[in-house]
C-alpha cells in the first residue's frame, strides 16, 4: 500500500528522469558507432602491449588521427575509424605494429559502408517498434475479459507507456556518458523491453487474478494487495540478472562492457517500473474515471 499510496511522488520522480533523459538527446545527440554511421573496427592481441601514447602517437603519423584506441584485456586493443580500402587497412596495421617494431596478431577486422549503417539505423528503429507493437496485441488480448473496474485496453496503454519509460531513461543515461550506439545498443534495448513487460505482466496478471477473488472492494487495496504478493519476486529476479550483468561488466571483454552496462541499466528502470509506475497508474486512472 506504501508505494500505491504516495504514486505521485514516484510519477513525479520518473517525469524528472525522462525530462533529462529526452534534454540530453536533444541537446548531445547520439554518438553512433560504426554500425550505423560507417566505419571500421579492428582488434589486436600483443605479445607486450605498448604504452597507449606510443600507440596514438604512431596513428597519427599514419594519417589516423580520427581513430579511437580501447585497450581491452591484458594486451588487446581495439581501434575504430572511418572506413578502410585494403591499402588502408595494412596501413592501419602498419602502424599498430609501431612500423613492424611490436609483435602482434589481428584478430578482427570488419568494415561497413555508410549506405549499409544507414539500412541498419532504419531497421533498428522497425524493430523497435514492431516489438512495442506486438506487446500491446498481446497485453490487449490477454487482458481481454477485464472491464472493471478499469478497461483492458488502459492496461495495454500503460504498458507501452512503461516500455517506453523502460528505454528512454537507458538510452539517456548512455548519452550523458558519451557511450557509442550500435547494433548492440538496439539488442539490449529489446532484451529491456522483454525484461520489463515480463515484469509488468506478472504484477497484472495478480491484480486480474485479485479482482476475480474479490477480495476487496477498493480497487486500491486490490492492487496493493497484488503489489505486495509480487514485490520480493520480481526484486529477487532482478537482483539476479544484476548480478550476473555486474561481473560481465567488470570481469568480461571489453567489446561486451557498453551491452553490459545499458543491461544492467535497463533492468533497473524496468524492475522500478514495474512496480513504482505501472500498477499506481492503474490506480489513478480509476481515480481519475470516478471523479468524472
Amino acid at each position: 500500500m506504501f508505494i500505491v499510496k504516495y504514486r505521485k511522488f514516484f510519477f513525479t520522480l520518473s517525469a524528472i528522469v525522462i525530462a533529462l533523459s529526452f534534454f540530453a538527446m536533444l541537446t548531445k545527440g547520439f554518438n553512433a558507432g560504426i554500425d550505423f554511421k560507417g566505419g571500421s573496427i579492428i582488434e589486436v592481441a600483443y605479445e607486450t602491449r605498448p604504452d597507449f601514447e606510443a600507440l596514438k602517437g604512431s596513428l597519427d603519423g599514419a594519417g589516423f588521427a580520427d581513430a579511437r584506441v580501447q585497450l581491452a584485456g591484458d594486451n588487446d586493443v581495439m581501434v575504430k575509424t572511418h572506413a578502410l580500402s585494403e591499402a588502408d587497412h595494412q596501413g592501419l596495421t602498419s602502424a599498430l605494429s609501431l612500423g613492424g617494431t611490436v609483435q602482434m596478431e589481428e584478430k578482427r577486422f570488419s568494415s561497413i559502408g555508410p549506405t549499409i549503417g544507414k539500412e541498419l539505423r532504419s531497421k533498428a528503429w522497425i524493430a523497435i517498434v514492431l516489438v512495442i507493437l506486438g506487446i500491446v496485441l498481446f497485453i490487449a488480448y490477454a487482458f481481454r475479459h477485464v472491464s472493471e473496474p478499469i478497461s483492458s485496453w488502459k492496461y495495454g496503454a500503460i504498458t507501452t507507456f512503461t516500455l517506453l519509460h523502460d528505454i528512454v531513461v537507458p538510452a539517456g543515461v548512455f548519452v550523458w556518458l558519451g557511450k557509442e550506439v550500435d547494433t548492440l545498443f538496439v539488442v539490449a534495448l529489446l532484451s529491456i523491453m522483454g525484461v520489463s513487460v515480463h515484469d509488468t505482466i506478472v504484477v497484472f496478471d495478480r491484480i486480474r487474478e485479485n479482482l476475480k477473488l474479490k477480495i476487496s472492494n477498493d480497487f486500491m487495496v486490490t492492487v496493493g494487495t497484488s503489489l505486495r504478493q509480487t514485490f520480493t519476486r520480481s526484486i529477487n529476479t532482478s537482483l539476479t540478472v544484476m548480478l550476473v550483468l555486474a561481473a560481465l561488466y567488470f570481469y568480461g571483454p571489453a567489446s561486451t562492457k557498453d551491452f553490459s552496462l545499458i543491461l544492467w541499466i535497463g533492468i533497473f528502470v524496468g524492475t522500478y517500473s514495474s512496480v513504482f509506475i505501472a500498477s499506481p497508474l492503474l490506480v489513478e486512472l480509476e481515480k481519475r474515471q470516478n471523479r468524472v
